[in-house]
């Protein structure tokens, strides 16, 4: 049974027959997703949200169950033998188990790799027959006739830039072997269908100049130019206006393939003098100090400068930061200002990515021809190896590996001879590689302004545009990679302006597929530092994800992780080595604590979705929130004041409220609630406290917990009448009475009573007032905060009654109370009042504080 998805769905049976297409759409997207993942495990969850997205119906696991029964019958009908065995139940979903070797997608992947790596050793023509065999399996887009999800479209986006790195490397093969003038048809088609893909104009400029046709040439170069003049108000890249410059000046050199024939069998290849490649061009992401698009980064290329003029012959020198944090660029541009120090040259050579050498052999010949070797290579690492340094000896060359992530193989391209200097760039670069490592942080948020004002150009350069700007620098983290992704962004939708990009980039849910929607590689370039690591560690990240924006302390993690303090620390170092997360020192005690790039945060939070079990959510998330409603009650909270602590941490905690309710964790919902309820009314937090309370009320309606239920109807009642909407707050208020006495709960009862108090007094009704606040306080007789409200109501009755030495005693019952809760605020509330009863109380004129900081204006002031 063979698999095409490079094209419409097909499933073809064993013989000759013809190939079968599952009728239903969402059957055809679970098989496409379920192919993209081969023999891997799908989980329930992202198979659902890759076939109903954001907006799934309350029968999406039963319907998928049916979809995955019928897909099961198709495949026994193609194959009656294997067919059925070959999509399995695996918890915490389904996999599709097939030979690779049947599914065109993976052999397209391995011919396009295995040209790959023939091109970098020097055999063209094996590169262009591979690289043609790959292209011969693109039918279509990635299942062309199925609706994509969120996976299948980032698959799509991955496959689509495959096939024109497959492109472009079989024509640049086929250019090798002289095959200019065959080409120039296929060249013009390319560079219609990908008009801002530069490689293709370049080829197709040298193909048309060897043919003869320099005006035609030129003119392909200008109509490149005047395309992205036009529409993204940049110039061609630093690699083309060079080419341009060479075909100006009839350059012979061009009209000869850029590698000579091989030599026989066993004759050693020869060395030409000086390196032929150099270094990449000052590109829109690489470019020199002084460009405005290198914002934010003189110092530290001031700091690189100084290590690689300091370092000792033969040494190295290492730059590592995050992804995406412009470890590259650095590198790049302080090579380009160190040509007086590296007088022999000057070498690039990416060790990852999709344009990458993976092994050190691939390595050592890229870096053999860079230095001038044509003809046919050893195979052996020990024998490019000696050829290297027999070529490096004596010589001051600045080797830029780029994008370490095996310590052994980068070890094996470190030079070995006196005179060259190795300058490393990666996530995490082996301690006894380098004493000299510079770091590379996120940009500082007027330097990320900048950069993202630069990228962007004029499309920000306005009045009024400033705050936006700010924002969407703020919403990146200050990672160059996702300032630029934005402004890509900004430009791929000329009637936006930055104040619509930041409100997209709000939604924390879409601002991932936001920055990749016009800068394909961003989500890559993120998950990259997530795949690298082993699964205890993306297990730990994916956790930590579920902690509220901001810095955490090592028992908020140990919590979340699920694991002893010990255990917790060593998994944060992990982590801050792998460039995953960032140690941070705050606080009034300074202690330690991490913190989680928001864009990072983001991917975890996705990545927790997918792949973490159910139940293994459930239970952190239950950790986590029974944890902060612990803190809260009994102020721990890293030795600040707890009213300053939940200042900053109050969006967090709600949003954990609401994974809490999401998750039907109801009684940690309803828990944690409680705990902030003193907190919000304390901050005046309105929205906060109403999303926060509104989800705990359906939380104790579904626990079936009526003193939860009542308590929190009664919470939402204050809210409405600090809010003044006095019949919100009279409904409430009764709703909470009535469920107090089925619970029943005795003081909530209470309580909803003296609110009932409360609006009567503000409306002037002292007798009704009075007549509620009796059995008020019988009512909260064993409920010290119930009895602080009772005596607060009926002292403000006794004054508006006009009888202030009554009103005394009850405000002294207020502070006795506020004393035993050993609140600050209630007690000064209470001394207040006592004042205002004695006549010595200071307040505004015609206004009354009616509870801690909530003033009424008297009815007889004139408004």
């Amino acid at each position: 049974m063979r698999f095409r998805v490079l094209g419409p769905l097909e499933v073809a049976p064993p013989t000759t027959t013809e190939p079968v297409t599952p009728r239903a759409a969402k059957i055809r997207a679970v098989l496409a997703t379920l192919l993209v993942r081969a023999n891997e495990v799908v989980s329930v969850d992202s198979l659902i949200d890759e076939l109903w997205g954001e907006n799934p119906p309350r029968t999406a696991t039963t319907t998928l169950q049916v979809y995955i029964s019928q897909l099961r019958k198709l495949l026994h009908t193609v194959d009656p033998e294997y067919g059925r065995e070959a999509l399995v139940t695996r918890p915490p979903g389904y996999a599709l188990h097939l030979d690779p070797t049947h599914l065109d997608l993976a052999v397209f992947e391995e011919l396009h790799e295995s040209g790959r790596a023939a091109l970098l050793r020097g055999d063209p023509a094996a590169a262009a027959d591979l690289q043609r065999r790959a292209l011969a399996l693109w039918r279509a887009p990635l299942a062309s006739d199925t609706p994509h999800g969120a996976l299948l479209a980032r698959t799509a986006v991955r496959l689509a830039e495959v096939r024109s790195a497959a492109l472009e490397q079989r024509i640049r093969a086929e250019l090798q072997l002289g095959r200019h003038q065959a080409l120039v048809g296929e060249l013009h088609a390319a560079v219609d269908e990908m008009p801002m893909r530069e490689e293709f104009h370049a080829l197709l400029m040298v193909a048309l100049y060897r043919t003869g046709r320099q005006a035609d040439a030129l003119r392909a170069f200008a109509e490149l130019r005047h395309s992205l003049v036009q529409e993204l108000a940049i110039e061609p890249g630093r690699q083309i206006q060079q080419l341009h410059q060479r075909i100006l000046a009839g350059d012979p050199e061009l009209m000869r393939p850029p590698s000579a024939p091989a030599a026989p069998p066993g004759q050693e290849p020869a060395p030409v003098p000086g390196p032929r490649a150099g270094l990449p061009g000052r590109t829109a992401d690489r470019l020199p100090s002084r460009d405005p698009l290198f914002t934010g980064r003189v110092e530290s290329l001031d700091r690189l400068g100084a290590l690689l003029r300091d370092v000792p012959a033969g040494s190295c020198v290492a730059v590592t930061g995050a992804a995406g944090v412009g470890k590259t660029a650095l590198v790049v541009a302080a090579a380009h200002e160190l040509g007086d120090v590296f007088p022999d040259g000057r070498v690039f050579i990416e060790l990852d990515g999709q344009n990458g050498v993976a092994s050190p052999a691939g390595a050592l010949a890229a870096l053999l021809r860079q230095l001038g070797v044509s003809g046919r290579l050893p195979s052996q690492v020990d024998e490019l190896r000696s050829l290297f340094d027999a070529l490096t000896e004596g010589r001051r060359l600045l080797l830029i590996l780029d994008g370490c992530g095996d310590p052994a193989g980068v070890r094996a391209l470190l030079p070995r001879t006196a005179g060259s200097t190795a300058l490393i760039t990666g996530r995490r670069i082996p301690p006894e590689l380098t004493g000299r490592v510079l770091e590379v942080d996120p940009l500082a948020p007027d330097s990320a302004q900048e950069l993202f004002s630069a990228a962007a150009g004029s499309r920000v350069v306005r009045r009024g545009a400033d705050s936006a700007v700010r924002e969407v620098a703020e919403l990146c983290g200050g990672l160059p990679l996702a300032l630029r992704a934005a402004a890509a962004r900004l430009a791929s939708r000329p009637h936006w302006g930055p104040e619509m990009l930041a409100a997209r980039l709000r939604d924390e849910e879409h601002r991932l597929a936001e920055l990749t929607a016009s800068a394909p590689g961003f989500h890559d370039r993120l998950r990259s530092s997530y795949e690298e690591v082993g699964p205890e560690l993306r297990r730990a990240i994916r956790l930590l994800g579920l902690l509220p924006a901001g810095s955490f302390g090592p028992r908020e993690a140990a919590v979340v992780l699920g694991e002893d303090e010990a255990k917790t620390g060593d998994l944060l170092r992990e982590l801050v080595a792998a460039r995953l997360l960032l140690r941070v020192t705050e606080g009034p005690t300074r202690a330690t604590h991490h913190r989680l790039h928001e864009l990072w945060r983001l991917l975890a939070l996705e990545c927790l979705a997918a792949e973490t079990p159910p139940a293994q959510l459930r239970a952190a998330t239950a950790r986590m929130a029974d944890d902060y409603a612990e803190r809260i009650l009994v102020a721990d909270v890293d030795g600040m004041p707890l009213l300053e602590w939940f200042a900053l941490h109050q969006d967090g905690l709600v949003a954990v409220v609401r994974r809490c309710h999401a998750g039907g964790l109801w009684e940690q919902a309803v828990r944690l609630a409680d705990a902030m309820t003193g907190l919000l009314e304390a901050r005046a937090a309105w929205d906060a406290w109403e999303a926060c309370h509104g989800m705990a009320l359906e939380a104790a309606r579904r626990a079936e917990d009526l003193v939860a239920e009542a308590r929190l109807l009664r919470s939402l009642g204050d809210l409405s009448w600090q809010q003044r909407r006095l019949l919100a707050a009279s409904e409430f208020y009764e709703g909470a009475l009535l469920t107090a006495d089925a619970a029943p709960a005795p003081a909530e009862r209470g309580r909803a009573l003296i609110g009932l108090a409360d609006i009567q007094l503000d409306l002037g009704g002292i007798e009704g007032a009075a007549a509620l606040l009796s059995p008020a306080l019988d009512a909260v007789a064993d409920s010290t905060r119930g009895r602080y409200e009772a005596h607060r109501a009926l002292g403000l009755l006794a004054l508006e009654s006009g009888q202030p030495a009554l009103a005394q005693g009850h405000f002294t019952d207020c502070l006795d109370a506020a004393g035993s809760l050993d609140d600050p605020r209630l007690t000064a509330f209470a001394q207040r009042c006592l004042s205002r009863a004695h006549g010595t109380g200071h307040a505004p004129p015609g206004w009354t504080e009616l509870r801690p900081g909530t003033w009424r204006l008297t009815a007889d002031e004139d408004l």
